[in-house]
């Protein structure tokens, strides 16, 4: 990114005209922009806009295929089609560089639906006037708490992982919070110049209940009259390197060691610039800087742990200019907390406090558009993510000031909900490993999703033929994408927990970003045209072996399905390879029972009692997979009376079927298949939208028509089939009913981990904790 100049701190917000920003990596879509919002603080500036965003999306549509069929034609048509959707921009960027980036809005706005710039912050009126002149917008100034308050609630709700507790001296630093679907009440302790305590209760309910002068501005001055340090950067650099015990006095200095009679320890400061009254001697100013900043963390600290017992709250989230994620700031207002409380009460941190001015400004300026009835994303493409500035862990990225940051969200088409059927969604965790902790696994998956780069960049380009600049496009993916992974080497936490589900979800993003809606979409096409014709031989085998030896047919036929998997490399190096790789191939690849992990007999026993009301059944792979693995067991469960929702992904990723493609395919199936085909008819199968676009699963964000249908049907049993869905994520979910897991680990590394081979099997059987039910041959859900 090239770099701004800087002025000098005396002279006027003006700067060398010549600078040119990178359209493509800051301000982006500005053609398209809508509505602005601005937050200005004493230092930074954080500019919010709402823009529209076109780019390809492929759909399917089916073929008549009573009249294609015998010329051989394909089952359906795959188009590329403009889409519009909605993007939040947010970027942040230094006061000095607010002149340049004003003419730089100016000269490439097109139009703006609005002639309103909402602002927010101690410097909107400061800038009042320079932002009208060359915006043409009329600045409309709005209560800088309020903004706060929606901006907080708008990302706790719209961004997993965006709270986290910071343990300075963990493997990770970073440890990211469960988002609990329930975020309210808490308390947000706002620590500008000097400290607000705010009480939130709902969207609109929310009270100051206390403050403190005693704030950032206080170790701001306070440290330039002791250290002449002006800049609140450098003083909090020097506090990083001082020792406060040189300044301060400790409990050990008064009575020789610790105090154990009070319960305090050696260490503890018992006057904070205790030693600076009696010692003839000169104290560092990193010493000074670090025992200051003990002296505020510690009043904040204690401050905020009384109004959280008085109120009895126990998410206590801390922001503001003071906090601005600095390590040291951080770890010594964490110190506190835990003090105070005795670990009853956890300092909590946002990834994007920095935008919540300027995203709850730009919320009151579209309330006519109530963004808060939809579901929002962050784009992991066009955000920068948080980022370390910690003096002694990487001193490229140390000083953020100076730099822009951005922060971009997309419009999701579906409003997004918890599984009803989640044992206890406050404590649901998706992700299986967390790689931010698990240092040989992140190093293992990073190198792993760099060495696939070269196949996507191919299957990209290939998906788009009739394009000649695809090529050209493909490469830059490949260059954004492996921008990232170089990123989340060096900083694992930039957009939360790093996990395979964030790498494979990153990839989407950065591929979507260049026009690559659905890359395997041929490859899908071709495989789910094969598989058909296999289909009523299929299921004419099955129906002639005996009850048992149906069932257990039955599943080996949905887990050799699953091998067909392009994401996985040493899958997709046979499928290229062996092009007449098929079902019965996939089969002998199978590990032999006992498998990894077998629940099979207790399946089994289970399936000898009455039938279950309702299955959500979450497929994973198109051809193979879906129609030769999936629908023979769907079409079992409904011969034994019981209804079915198959969730697919409402978009592509990898050679997932999408829930456009799997429409078109039952239909094909069920003029095939008269128990198929009566399911539709008397709507005891249902196809329904996940609201996902991931190779992965978060059963806390899935499409709310599918989680009301869940309710409706009283759904008793869930299947979640695949890698991705089964052991990358979900795992470890606990459901309030009977569940089944079921993947094939394709990836010897994986494998090897959990104790198995390439090709070993998972079958995972669960039942809620509850009373044995003579009448169903298992345990009846609780």
């Amino acid at each position: 990114m090239a770099e701004c100049g800087r002025v000098d701190s005396n002279t006027s917000h003006t700067m060398d005209k010549s600078i040119t920003l990178p359209p493509d990596e800051i301000f982006r879509n500005l053609e398209n922009a809508k509505r602005f919002a601005i937050d200005i603080g004493g230092s930074l500036t954080k500019l919010a806009y709402y823009s529209t965003v076109q780019h390809k999306v492929a759909k399917v549509r089916s073929f008549d295929h009573t009249a294609k069929e015998a010329a051989g034609d394909k089952l359906y048509e795959i188009s590329m089609q403009e889409e519009v959707t909605a993007r939040l921009h947010f970027i942040k960027f230094e006061n000095a560089y607010i002149e340049t980036c004003l003419d730089f809005i100016k000269d490439h706005l097109v139009n703006t639906e609005t002639k309103v710039i909402k602002a927010t912050g101690g410097g909107a009126h400061k800038f009042k006037e320079l932002i009208e002149r060359k915006l043409g917008l009329k600045v409309d100034k709005e209560d800088e708490m309020t903004c706060l308050i929606k901006g907080c609630n708008f990302v706790l709700r719209n961004i997993p992982h965006e709270a986290f507790v910071y343990a300075k001296h963990a493997d990770s630093e970073f440890r990211f919070q469960t988002t609990n679907p329930d975020i309210f009440p808490y308390l947000l302790v706002n620590i500008g110049s000097g400290v607000s305590i705010v009480k939130v209760e709902s969207e609109d309910k929310f009270e100051r209940i206390g403050g403190s002068s005693i704030g950032g501005g206080t170790f701001w001055g306070l440290g330039a009259l002791l250290t002449k340090t002006k800049r609140f950067d450098e003083l909090l650099q020097l506090a990083s390197k001082g020792q406060h015990a040189s300044v301060d006095m400790l409990v050990k200095d008064i009575y020789g060691g610790s105090y154990g009679y009070l319960g305090l320890t050696g260490d503890l400061i018992a006057s904070s610039f205790g030693k600076s009254a009696t010692a003839d001697k000169e104290f560092s100013k990193e010493d000074m800087a670090k025992s200051l900043l003990h002296m505020i963390s510690n009043d904040i600290g204690q401050l905020a742990c009384l109004y959280a017992k008085l109120h009895n709250l126990s998410r206590v989230y801390f922001g503001g200019f003071f906090i601005r994620g600095h390590p040291v700031t951080m770890h010594t207002i964490t110190y506190s907390i835990n003090f105070f409380t005795k670990g009853e009460v956890q300092a909590l941190f946002l990834r994007h406090e920095g935008y919540l001015g300027a995203i709850g400004a730009f919320l009151k300026g579209a309330e006519e558009d109530n963004p808060n009835q939809y579901s929002w994303g962050e784009n992991y493409a066009g955000s920068s993510g948080l980022m370390s500035v910690s003096p002694d862990m990487n001193p490229m990225q140390r000083a953020r000031s100076g730099t822009f940051d951005m922060l971009e969200m997309d419009r999701l088409e579906r409003q997004l909900v918890n599984l009803p059927l989640l044992q206890d969604p406050s404590s649901y965790i998706p992700d299986t490993v967390d790689l931010t902790e698990d240092a040989p696994a992140r190093e293992y998956w990073l190198y792993c999703f760099e060495e696939a780069l070269d196949g996507v960049v191919k299957r990209a380009v290939a998906s788009q033929p009739d394009m000649p600049e695809a090529a050209l496009r493909a490469e830059k993916f490949r260059q954004k994408y492996r921008h990232k992974l170089q990123t989340l080497r060096q900083q694992p936490f930039a957009y939360g927990s790093l996990t395979v589900r964030s790498l494979l979800d990153t990839r989407e993003h950065c591929l979507n970003e260049f026009n690559f809606p659905d890359p395997y979409s041929k490859i899908k096409q071709r495989e789910n045209d094969i598989a058909l014709k296999y289909y009523q031989k299929a299921v004419k085998s099955l129906d002639e072996l005996s009850w048992e030896e149906k069932q257990f047919a039955l599943v080996r036929g949905v887990l050799a399905g699953n091998v067909f998997d392009w994401g996985a490399k040493a899958v997709s190096d046979v499928l290229e390879s062996d092009p007449e790789f098929g079902f019965e191939e996939a089969k002998r690849q199978l590990e032999e029972r006992p498998w990894l992990i077998d629940s099979y007999d207790q399946w089994l026993e289970r399936l000898k009692g009455p039938p279950h009301k309702c299955a959500l059944f979450f497929v994973d792979n198109s051809g193979v997979d879906i129609i030769l693995g999936v629908m023979p067991f769907v079409r079992e469960l409904l011969s034994r009376g019981t209804e079915v929702v198959l969730a697919s992904n409402s978009g592509p990723a990898l050679n997932d079927v999408t829930n456009g493609e799997l429409q078109i395919l039952t239909e094909r199936i069920a003029a095939m298949d008269p128990v198929i085909e009566a399911g539709l008819r008397e709507d005891r199968l249902l196809l329904v939208q996940s609201g996902s676009s991931s190779p992965c699963l978060d059963l806390s964000r899935l499409d709310k028509v599918l989680a009301m249908v869940v309710r409706e049907r009283q759904t008793d049993l869930v299947i979640i089939e695949g890698m991705g869905r089964a052991i990358h994520t979900n795992y470890y979910a606990m459901l309030s009913c009977e569940s089944l897991k079921m993947a094939v680990i394709k990836n010897s590394w994986l494998a090897d981990r959990l104790g198995g081979k390439l090709f070993s099997v998972v079958f995972k059987y669960e039942v809620p904790v509850g009373k044995p039910n003579k009448d169903c041959g298992a345990f009846s859900p609780c």
